[in-house]
């Protein structure tokens, strides 16, 4: 009787999953297992707020399994011996899983590869979680696509998406002796529990990113535009269920195909691409986590400020948007993708700290950390990476604010102690003459913040440490 075991990791879901499928077609017996080894995905481990998302998704996972008749396994890696070891337990001729591309992934599927090759284990591996895997596309010298938007033409002319898998209906009943782990024994979730506001913000699972979704399909008129209004729901906020995979991208483009037409679909397919266009990079350079893609940048002369960095952190620099956004971080794990432009482009540029120091702190605090996505997007607002923005791309944070948060309703909801200033100051309340502050309860140093730089010094600096560096020649 043929048996198979199906290794998930960040497909976790049971709709459109290749390797599950692919085990329930071919084997009578199917043992799905998660292995936890964290040390493995060294340097970077999942952060705290992608832990938290990790227990819950493992749950709803678990749940669903059980609803069909199976039953999730839980052991501890490292995961070539777990899995050496529940091929011994239950005598399995095949182990099929969904390739994952970042580096110390691609080494620990070669190992666990290895391992089986040498037991004689047959293994099976599909492509779930990509549209496109990164090593497909190069350019017409053979290179790899260092620009995104000749990457995303290029992706334009391959063959159409093949429809998504269903789920299966059944799994076969997995022997109730064998060995799992309870789900509490990973200790996932945080000891001191801050994170009352990531369980009001987000339903972590595969029906919580299928109701994302189908919210996202009845809005998608509009988005284009609004999804640079942090005041408004307009983004999909898909981001941390595609990571997990408990939503794959094909299903994405499955669900939103009937509003091809829109303008919305055009600007939300281009988001998809950019998704694909950071793994693609990251494949091809997996040193960009520490290194600038850019060689120039490799010794520039970013500040230590750790005073400030700290400020940044907390949202206590004294600049209404950049506190904003870092507190809806700490709150619910996330940030509106504008604002996110906005605080880095306030810490690289502005307060000239080094881009690594942020990426670190959004690896530990977002729910939708992801690997390629955050170095992508760090070093191109940094101006050191793929497809970089110009070292004179400095995004004012007052007048980003005043344009895409006209009203305020975004400031005000974060930063309640400037709630009551007018509209015209609450961008920059240091701007507001005295009666004003006075009136609206303001009073800067004490409930709210003075800024910790000034923003025109701030980018006098970065303007000439930035011309300098792109000056010079690449070796």
């Amino acid at each position: 009787m043929a048996t198979a075991i199906v290794w998930f990791r960040r497909d976790l879901r049971l709709a459109d999953n290749p390797a599950l499928r692919h085990a329930v077609d071919a084997a009578e017996r199917v043992v799905p297992v998660y292995v936890h080894a964290p040390d493995e995905e060294a340097p970077w481990p999942p952060g705290a707020a992608s832990r938290w998302w990790l227990h819950h998704s493992l749950a709803a996972v678990a749940e669903s399994i059980a609803a069909r008749g199976g039953r999730l396994l839980i052991r501890r890696g490292p995961s070539h011996e777990a899995l050496a070891q529940l091929v011994r337990e239950t005598g399995a001729n095949l182990v099929c899983w969904n390739r994952l591309y970042e580096p110390q992934e691609l080494k620990r599927e070669q190992t666990v590869a290895t391992m089986l090759a040498d037991q004689g284990v047959e293994t099976e591996t599909f492509d779930a979680n990509v549209l496109c895997a990164p090593h497909i596309l190069r350019t017409q010298s053979g290179s790899p696509y260092r620009v995104f938007t000749p990457f995303a033409t290029r992706y334009a002319g391959l063959p159409p998406q093949s429809p998504p898998l269903t789920a299966p209906r059944s799994l076969p009943r997995v022997d109730g002796k064998l060995h799992s782990l309870p789900l509490a024994a990973l200790a996932l979730p945080p000891r001191i529990r801050w994170d009352a506001g990531l369980a009001q913000a987000w339903q972590p699972g595969e029906a919580g990113a299928r109701a994302r979704l189908r919210k996202l399909r009845a809005t998608l008129a509009d988005y284009a535009q609004a999804r640079d209004r942090p005041g408004e729901e307009g983004t999909s906020r898909l981001s941390p269920h595609l990571h997990f995979g408990e939503l794959s991208p094909r299903q994405v483009l499955a669900e939103l195909d009937s509003r091809a037409a829109l303008a919305g679909w055009k600007a939300f397919r281009r988001e998809l691409l950019w998704r694909e266009f950071a793994l693609h990079v990251l494949h091809h350079y997996p040193r960009t986590p520490e290194a600038p893609l850019d060689p120039r940048f490799a010794g520039f002369p970013w500040r230590r400020r750790e005073k400030l960095l700290r400020a940044w952190q907390r949202g206590e620099t004294g600049i209404p948007i950049v506190d904003a956004g870092m507190r809806e971080l700490w709150r619910t794990g996330w940030m509106h993708n504008r604002v996110r432009m906005i605080t880095a482009s306030f810490l690289t540029k502005h307060a000239g700290i080094d881009w690594r120091a942020g990426a670190r702190w959004f690896w530990d605090t977002l729910v939708d950390a992801d690997l390629a996505n955050n170095t992508l997007n760090w070093q191109w607002v940094a101006g050191c990476g793929a497809d970089a923005a110009p070292y004179f791309r400095i995004f004012n944070p007052v007048l980003q604010s005043r344009k895409f948060d006209a009203d305020g309703k975004y400031l005000r909801r974060w930063l309640p102690e400037l709630a009551h200033l007018p509209t015209h100051w609450l961008h920059a309340p240091w701007a507001a003459p005295a009666e004003i502050l006075a009136s609206a309860a303001v009073t800067p140093g004490k409930n709210y913040p003075k800024p910790v730089l000034d923003l025109a010094v701030g980018r006098a600096q970065a303007l000439a440490r930035f011309k300098q560096r792109r000056g010079r020649r690449l070796t």
